[in-house]
């Protein structure tokens, strides 16, 4: 239940999110996760904090091999020698021989998906990284990696919360056995003010955020990496996972508007219709 097997690999479905946590701030944080049980962490070039990742992995007594580590590669880097040089400067700044995830953090307007996934799966041969994954890639450029290239991707990561429908992509990727990895699963913290969910919450003894979390990791095939800054808030999320929604809940909760994108930057794709 609180696992996925993709691509060869095996990760936690719950997993800390470090989006806008840098420094000290980071550090302090993923020892903080470490320390209440989260074994998979989420980090990336831009975000600026891969060496902060790497000190709290390094001093940490979780052997290596229990954890699952992400990192990506920006979308201005995607050219066979970029990735490259990008793929080595976060495995130096993470103290890590290898990241279990490595993923293509945006597509890019021109890019040539074919030399990427080459460059990644030479990666991936040479047991740099141990899968391979994309993030915020539409339908259609999901088919192109899928159904043309056949890289065999071990998640696609998009936006995914409770007032968004990712229907389209999610049925493409479960008949592919692909998860979804939900990031922004608490649509940037907008969730604690939702009646809705505060309504159910309150029914079971839960918070509204533990509701949306709820809801997203009762589904197949998902996973969802929420950013945690406190270690209240990280224990409340993995609190989440003992929570048991009902019928009712699901319906008040299918009812909400599904059409709230928070994360659409101006080099975002096309988004398709949902």
């Amino acid at each position: 239940m609180n696992h996925l097997h993709t691509a060869g690999i095996t990760l936690p479905r719950l997993g800390l999110g470090t989006y806008r946590m840098e420094g000290d701030i980071c550090r302090t944080a993923v020892e903080s996760g470490l320390q209440l049980g989260y074994r998979h962490i989420d980090t990336a070039a831009m975000y600026n904090n891969e060496e902060a990742v790497g000190a709290a992995l390094a001093a940490s007594a979780v052997a290596r091999k229990e954890l699952h580590i992400t990192t990506k590669v920006w979308h201005d880097q995607l050219a066979p020698d970029a990735i490259r040089r990008s793929f080595d400067t976060s495995l130096r700044k993470l103290k890590l021989d290898y990241v279990d995830l490595f993923m293509v953090h945006w597509p890019a307007r021109e890019m040539n998906l074919p030399a990427i996934f080459e460059t990644l799966l030479k990666l991936r041969a040479e047991g740099l990284t141990r899968a391979i994954g994309v993030c915020n890639f539409t339908l259609p450029q999901l088919r192109t990696v899928v159904d043309d290239i056949g890289a065999p991707i071990a998640c696609n990561q998009i936006e995914y919360h409770v007032l968004l429908d990712q229907t389209p992509i999610r049925s493409y990727l479960a008949a592919h056995g692909i998860p979804v990895a939900a990031h922004c699963p608490l649509a940037q913290g907008t969730l604690a003010e939702n009646p809705e969910l505060i309504a159910i919450g309150r029914k079971h003894g839960a918070g509204p955020a533990q509701v949306a979390l709820k809801w997203l990791l009762d589904q197949d095939g998902v996973m969802a990496i929420p950013k945690a800054q406190r270690p209240q808030s990280q224990q409340a999320n993995l609190d989440a996972l003992q929570l048991t929604l009902d019928d009712e809940d699901r319906r008040v909760i299918a009812g909400l508007p599904k059409n709230r994108r928070f994360v659409n930057p101006p080099f975002a794709p096309a988004w398709d219709p949902n």
